[in-house]
């Protein structure tokens, strides 16, 4: 504090604004950003923006049989300090949602309302705004509304220009219609979609692979055709719509598994490709992914070049090119894949699904069985990227 400030406590008292948080800055910041925030709603959001609780009405669950409730909370992690060094920030909101509606989307539910919290050492209103407008963008792209969220100043905590963002939503799908490792089956198909970038995983290592190398973000990078900067915050890729569009494509009928039908997917954030897939499959089954089928995006090759980054820790780390992973019957695999494509996501066959065996080896990390707590099927990955 200076000691002008310090003068003036001693002559009018100790104020919240002293003491670093600025209310009115904060009332400015929610004028800047509800028109983007209002953008989102539709008829079952009830209010405006800056009620105490954002209200959804959930009519329409009464036409479900069973209706099961799907919820989901992320943040964006250390990308947040790529976004402050650049002083962009309309694009870390499509981080957020990516990483919180598509793990949502991945048991089949339709993610319904998302609220979102961030936390800064000083209200800086355009900044606050630009981060919203951003979620709001990118909740218009997922078909989900942003319905309330969280501004907090925490001087002396975080520095002025530093800041943190989470998030929440909700999601709905009928009992019958649940995905997840129960509809999966040997001779089912793995489909790839192609990521957008990093996203928003593995940036401690990422960071420290460009620090080590003294690369800086202003950098023209020519694998990139862009500088190193914008290639880090290119947003994440949100897979919402597009799941749930194959989904009810090829749907899935009664509690048991269909032929012909999408049967799960995997949304590839922390710990990679094939621990997340591990996670959606039963027991007993081993999906066989060839890395073959795909090529490593510039992105991943210059963090791997630059820091001598061992293979398994890259696969364990970042999504190496795939965000997400659909789980087919076999007769439906390439009508997915084309009609991935025809929205506009690229997308592949990369692998099968089989019953796991002694004959396949399970030494070293190119095998994986069950992670984050679940003790579920098993990946193998096989040849090398093309």
């Amino acid at each position: 504090m200076t000691s002008a400030s310090s003068a003036a406590e001693n002559t009018t008292g100790i104020t919240y604004a002293s003491a670093g948080v600025d209310v009115e800055a904060g009332d400015r910041a929610v004028e800047l950003m509800k028109d983007a925030v209002k953008a989102t709603h539709n008829s079952s959001v009830l209010g405006g923006v800056g009620g105490f609780a954002g209200l959804y009405d959930v009519s329409k669950l009464l036409t479900y049989k069973r209706p099961l409730l799907a919820t989901s909370t992320d943040g964006v992690g250390t990308k947040v300090a790529i976004a402050q060094a650049m002083d962009i920030h309309d694009t870390i909101g499509f981080d957020l949602v990516g990483m919180v509606v598509d793990d949502i989307v991945v048991v089949g539910a339709e993610p319904l309302f998302m609220t979102d919290y961030i936390a800064c050492g000083k209200v800086v209103p355009e900044r606050i705004a630009d981060i919203v407008r951003g979620i709001a963008a990118a909740c218009s792209v997922a078909g989900t509304a942003l319905v309330g969220g969280e501004t907090a100043e925490h001087p002396g905590l975080l520095g002025e220009n530093e800041y943190d963002v989470a998030g929440a939503a909700t999601g709905v799908v009928e009992a019958d219609a649940l995905l997840g490792p129960d509809r999966v089956r040997a001779g089912d198909v793995v489909i790839g979609m192609a990521s957008s970038g990093l996203h928003s995983n593995g940036y401690s290592l990422v960071r420290r692979v460009i620090n080590h190398a003294g690369w800086a973000l202003d950098r023209q990078v020519s694998e990139l055709g862009r500088t190193l900067g914008e290639e880090l915050l290119e947003p994440t890729r949100v897979y919402a719509a597009d799941c749930l569009d194959l989904a009810r494509a090829f749907p899935v009928s009664g509690l048991g598994t269909a032929a012909g039908a999408v049967h799960g997917f995997s949304h590839v954030t922390g710990g990679g490709l094939a621990a997340n897939l591990a996670r959606v499959l039963p027991q007993g089954l081993v999906a066989t992914v060839d890395r073959a089928t795909w090529e490593l995006p510039a992105i991943f090759k210059l963090v791997s070049e630059l820091g001598n980054v061992p293979l398994a820790d890259l696969e364990r780390t970042l999504n190496l090119g795939v965000g997400m992973v659909a789980i087919v019957s076999p007769e439906i695999a390439d009508a997915a894949v084309s009609r991935l494509n025809e929205r506009g996501l690229p997308s592949w066959v990369m692998g099968t699904v089989a019953a796991d065996s002694a004959s396949v080896d399970k030494s070293g990390p190119d095998y994986v069985q069950g992670a984050k707590g679940v003790d579920g099927g098993a990946v193998r990955l096989v040849n090398a990227y093309a």
